[in-house]
C-alpha cells in the first residue's frame, strides 16, 4: 500500500504542470508591443495615390513608404518572434 501514495502525489504534480500556461504576462506584453509596430507599419503604407487616375503622383516614392514602414514591419515581426521564443524564468 505504501507504493500507491507516491504515485498519487506524482500524478497530482504532473497535472499541475499540464495546467500551466505556455506564455506568461511578459510574453503577452511583448506580443502586444509587436502588434503595435506591425499595425503602425502597415498604416504608414496606406495612401499616396492620386485623386485622378490619369495623373501620375510621386507620393508613392517617399521616405515613409519606402524606408520607415518596412523597418517598422520588420521590427514588429522580430518582436513577435522574440515574444514567442522567450522563456519564462521560474
Amino acid at each position: 500500500m505504501k507504493t500507491t501514495a507516491p504515485l498519487k502525489n506524482a500524478k497530482v504534480e504532473d497535472k499541475s504542470k499540464l495546467e500551466a500556461f505556455a506564455f506568461t504576462r511578459d510574453n503577452y506584453k511583448w506580443v502586444l508591443i509587436g502588434l503595435v509596430f506591425l499595425i503602425v507599419g502597415f498604416l504608414l503604407l496606406i495612401g499616396g495615390g492620386s485623386d485622378d487616375p490619369n495623373v501620375y503622383s510621386d507620393k508613392v516614392f517617399n521616405f515613409q513608404r519606402w524606408t520607415l514602414s518596412p523597418l517598422l514591419i520588420l521590427t514588429g515581426y522580430a518582436i513577435e518572434i522574440y515574444a514567442i521564443m522567450k522563456k519564462s524564468i521560474d
